[in-house]
């Protein structure tokens, strides 16, 4: 009968997917909740009120200087990680111009301040709509770009801690023993992936199988090495801001950081309160003023960006929807 269960398939419990939900919002609670005991306690070392110490952190930024650092790095990573799924569309589904991608991954910027899923979304009825490309493809394709940005933000971390060298706290060195089982994992995967046994197999027919039966191993490497101008700049630059509010730090210090921090960033809740706690853990002598470096730091990337989607947001409305 129409709208009857069918009794094989598992009911869907409304209490797991409303904990879900929760869940982001209840971990930057907490992260927000240590951020103010930290802030707080040294505030009251200084003989004043929480608010009163962070606000001091901000007067001191020379806030001209730390936008002229940051506007020109966020249109670069648009342009890089714009570079990057033109690349990887062409390889797995249709031939789109870089010209044609920038409207619709500037505007899923605007829906990724909510979820970035719903941005990924966005791609795949683009991608549906102009070329027909299957929109469970398109999700493989967005699978694949986020398994190369976890080995790109590894390599990147394992680079870090040995330019830190000795400066490197033990715990960081954990990245060499992940990469140690990552890196060979992800080479038997790609050799399994590619056998015909495989593709032809129900698994290899899965749509959310798609580009990882037809990613090789040097197409993971070539993303992994277009994103990374990105990480070089990222150094540079927070090096740079760093330094606005007050506290040293080396371009070098930042790649061994900066790839934890992106993780951080990468973890659902609103405002990256996992990111900014991280910042704090590790400047744990400052904990006002990387609550401030942080705060401003990654919610202007994120709402910059957006502002570059409403740039392009007419002409994506109308290639979407028109």
């Amino acid at each position: 009968m129409p709208g009857a269960r069918d009794e094989t398939t598992p009911a869907r419990r409304p209490g797991r997917g409303r904990a879900w939900r929760v869940l982001p919002w209840a971990v930057s609670a907490l992260c927000f909740a240590f951020l103010f005991s930290r802030v707080d306690a040294a505030a009251r070392s200084q003989g004043v009120s929480a608010l009163n110490f962070l606000a001091s952190v901000f007067e001191r930024v020379d806030w001209w200087r730390w936008l002229a650092l940051m506007i020109p790095y966020s249109i670069l990573y648009f342009l890089i990680e714009s570079c990057v799924i033109w690349r990887v569309i062409n390889w797995f589904h249709a031939r789109v111009s870089f010209r044609d991608i920038l409207p619709v991954r500037a505007s899923t910027y605007i829906l990724s301040i909510l979820n970035e899923q719903m941005g990924k979304g966005a791609m795949a009825l683009y991608l549906h709509r102009r070329e027909g490309v299957p929109g469970w493809q398109v999700a493989s394709s967005m699978l694949f770009l986020m398994v190369c940005e976890f080995y790109y933000l590894l390599a990147w971390a394992c680079l870090g801690v040995l330019l830190r060298g000795e400066t490197a706290p033990p715990a960081f060195r954990a990245v060499f023993v992940i990469a140690a089982v990552a890196f060979p994992l992800l080479v038997l995967f790609t050799r399994v992936a590619a056998q015909p046994s495989v593709r032809e197999s129900r698994f290899g027919q899965n749509p959310l199988f798609h580009t990882f039966a037809r990613a090789r191993l040097s197409q993971y490497a070539l993303v992994i090495a277009l994103r990374a101008p990105a990480m070089a700049v990222a150094a540079f630059v927070y090096a740079a801001a760093l330094s606005l509010f007050g506290i040293s730090s080396s371009p070098v210090e930042m790649l061994g950081v900066l790839p934890l921090i992106f993780f951080g960033a990468a973890t659902p809740g609103p405002l990256r309160a996992v990111a900014i706690s991280m910042w704090v853990l590790l400047f744990p002598n400052h904990p006002a003023e990387m609550t401030a470096f942080g705060l401003v730091m990654h919610n202007f990337f994120i709402f910059f960006n957006a502002s570059i989607g409403l740039l392009f947001l007419r002409r994506a409305n109308r290639e979407l929807f028109g």
